[in-house]
């Protein structure tokens, strides 16, 4: 299996090819401004979280928007990847009213195949001055902090997840699981 990681300038980016890898998958990070055909055949792509601010200057996030409109395989977006989802595809990101910064609890409201098998709340790592403040049309609130509406998102007809937390850091709970869960659908995808 091949999943590519596009840089899209974050602290953590590095990480979540680690996670990946140490899962066995084929990976590779790849900056943001990749053309789609250049990037061969996949299986998945994680957009990366990011050093843009989404919710000001979404330009940054180079062809993100490309691989959301054509790629035609499962996507998930971390952090600033999770915002660019949002606001490419009908919802908004804006900035935060309480950024949010180390360790937050979530609680799953819908537990959808990015949960399956992990509790109902856990504890996450953000990073984040902006947020997804409305999810696009046919998108499903997964998720949400006291100070995040918005902690996780899927499509409904469509295998795009986002989510505003951490998962590549080892201060997430749960986050290996929430890659195999990904992994499980990029499988079933293909």
């Amino acid at each position: 299996m091949r999943v590519l990681v596009i840089d899209n300038g974050g602290q953590w980016t590095h990480r979540e090819y680690r996670v990946l890898k140490y899962l066995g998958v084929d990976t590779a990070i790849v900056p943001n401004t990749t053309p789609l055909a250049d990037l061969g055949a996949i299986d998945g792509l994680v957009l990366s979280g990011g050093a843009p601010r989404v919710g000001i200057d979404a330009t940054a996030m180079g062809r993100n928007g490309d691989y959301l409109d054509s790629a035609g395989v499962p996507i998930l977006g971390i952090c600033a990847g999770h915002q660019f989802m949002a606001l490419h595809l009908g919802g908004e990101a804006k900035p935060a009213k309480f950024p949010e910064f180390g360790r937050a609890q979530i609680v799953i409201t819908d537990k959808d195949v990015l949960f399956d098998g992990l509790p109902e709340t856990f504890e996450v790592w953000e990073s984040h001055n902006d947020e997804v403040s409305v999810v696009p049309p046919g998108f499903a609130n997964m998720a949400r902090s006291d100070n995040c509406g918005c902690q996780a998102m899927r499509a409904k007809d469509r295998p795009l997840f986002g989510v505003q937390f951490h998962p590549e850091v080892e201060d997430t709970q749960h986050g290996p699981e929430i890659f195999k869960n990904f992994l499980k659908v990029c499988e079933e995808w293909r």
